[in-house]
């Protein structure tokens, strides 16, 4: 019977065999980062049927050891709290064997997914060569890379990795994520102590691939058995297995990929690779987008719930959540695919944190196009300000730190008039003149307006302190039912949108209200 479940278990821990061999399971490391104090760090592993395996913590200041049976193939402990530092090492001993971590810190990990803008390198920025040339300044933000596979089935650990926990040097983080290296980068300049970064993403894919099977049944989600964007494909080869990891939060970058990003490596679910499939994909721009709303903040409940349980409940069941507002790609689109996902992006409310969307954050990046990248307009080289905005939520939401602007201005109140519109933002704003970011929908009957009614670009007019006024001129005899902003694929050009936090650092992010149904406030007509 032992033999039986052995076997079942090394099924489950991807390729990896019941030989009896003591060792770590496949993401753990020399150069690793742990989750620090007040967090409990969770290690497991393989090892001898039956064997009492003892985990030893070794550094200057203390020594901490822990003893665990292994079942069915598997040992597994929680560490005592660790505060943040290190060196240490980590050593699991049975009576005739050991494996050792060195260099492991104590820190806080993000996990970073996504598709092809999370993916993208160090080696494609802006002044990708004088980034590179400061990564060993940061020896204490350690990067780990989960290379690319499926599976039909969940996984209890890793096919493959492609960047092992690494002390981070140039040619190391080249091929690593930038938002997710330069996230980590400007929140250590801020924390002082280490941060692990764990990148696990992959291009053109939809959100329907990294979510359970559990996500997309509370979203109605059809279910997507073959090729490339069958449901939960990624979720089960490249999240599943890092559950059992105690992390501090989670980055998300996702969007459209209009050409073909690579290559699915296809696995039967016995792990045998059956062969590629190359994927050209629309991800969630096209596939699925009136669903977005529902999977996206249900991908979000459902990775904090099984993060929280897999770590034995050492990660937060809440545990805070950023993600990067889709950029732009076509100037002169008028197609709504991109200011509807950004919309439900934010489960329809324009912002976050909000009540559908608690302990998240968001950077809004429709001011940062590149009309001249050469990876396309799709993938902007500007990664900078995509990931300095996301520690500015990471800062406010993540760490509690006060007066730490991290929301760009949103409409509180909007006041009608036959002539103007008044749109009183929550904030001081910063504004420049615009003639069509502004749009009005105009009705005799109050009926909501959605992206598929008739709009009309109109002028800002005036402004002061807080509020914008635009003309309501174009609706002639009717009533403005309903206004919107920058509501288009490339609604502004490179950090020249018309309306900013009172720092010009934070843009706007795009709404759409309705005078009938406005969750965020009040519309009053005169």
């Amino acid at each position: 019977m032992a033999a039986t479940l052995c076997v079942v278990f090394a099924l489950l821990a991807s390729l990896h065999t019941c030989d009896g061999k003591l060792r770590f399971a496949s993401y753990y490391g020399d150069h690793m980062v742990l989750q620090k104090s007040p967090e409990r760090a969770v290690l497991w592993g393989y090892g001898p049927e039956g064997a009492q395996v003892t985990v030893s913590l070794l550094g200057l200041f203390k020594r901490q050891a822990s003893l665990v049976t292994v079942t069915n193939g598997i040992w597994q402990v929680t560490l005592d709290p660790v505060a943040a530092g290190g060196p240490y090492n980590v050593t699991a001993k049975v009576q005739n064997d050991s494996a050792t971590l060195t260099d492991v810190l104590f820190g806080d990990i993000w996990m970073c997914g996504g598709q092809s803008n999370m993916w993208f390198n160090m080696t494609q920025i802006f002044n990708a060569t004088e980034e590179l040339s400061v990564v060993a300044k940061y020896p204490y933000v350690r990067p780990f890379m989960v290379a690319l596979n499926t599976s039909g089935i969940e996984l209890m650990d890793l096919i493959e990795v492609e960047i092992p926990w690494s002390v981070p040097t140039a040619s190391v983080v080249e091929e690593f994520s930038a938002v997710c290296w330069l996230f980590g980068r400007y929140m250590y300049e801020t924390l002082k102590y280490p941060i692990g970064l764990v990148e696990s993403c992959w291009g053109g894919t939809p959100v329907e691939v990294w979510s359970s099977s559990r996500a997309l049944k509370r979203c109605q989600e059809v279910p997507v058995v073959d090729g490339p964007k069958k449901n939960s494909i990624l979720w089960n080869s490249m999240i599943h297995p890092l559950l059992n990891m105690t992390i501090k939060g989670a980055l998300w970058y996702q969007g459209k990929t209009p050409y073909i990003t690579g290559r699915f490596g296809v696995f039967s679910d016995s792990h045998k690779l059956l062969g590629f499939i190359t994927f050209s994909g629309e991800a969630n721009a096209e596939y699925n987008q009136d669903k977005y709303n529902c999977s996206f903040p249900a991908m979000i409940d459902d990775w904090r719930m099984a993060f929280h349980q897999g770590s034995g409940g050492q990660t937060a069941p809440d545990f805070p959540f950023g993600f990067v507002q889709l950029s732009t790609y076509i100037k002169t689109s008028k197609d709504d695919g991109f200011p509807n996902i950004r919309w439900h992006q934010t489960a329809d409310f324009g912002f976050v944190p909000n009540l559908r969307m608690k302990k998240t954050f968001m950077a809004v990046a429709l001011d940062l196009p590149d009309a001249t990248s050469p990876y396309g307009t799709i993938h902007p080289r500007d990664k900078q300000d995509v990931a300095y905005r996301l520690t500015l939520g990471a800062r406010a939401v993540a760490y509690e730190e006060e007066n730490v602007p991290f929301l760009g201005p949103f409409p509180k109140e909007i006041a009608s008039t036959q002539m103007y519109v008044n749109i009183t933002y929550d904030q001081a704003v910063s504004v420049t003149s615009s003639k069509d970011i502004f749009e009005v929908c105009c009705s005799d009957i109050w009926a909501p307006c959605g992206p598929k009614s008739l709009w009309l670009q109109t002028p800002i007019v005036g402004w002061d302190l807080t509020t914008i006024q635009v003309s309501a001129a174009v609706c002639q005899s009717s009533e403005v039912a309903a206004v919107r902003y920058a509501w288009r694929d490339w609604p502004c050009e490179f950090k020249a949108c018309p309306v900013y936090s009172a720092s010009w650092i934070l843009p706007a992010p795009p709404f759409i209200i309705n005078h009938s149904s406005w969750k965020g406030g009040i519309w009053k007509s005169y």
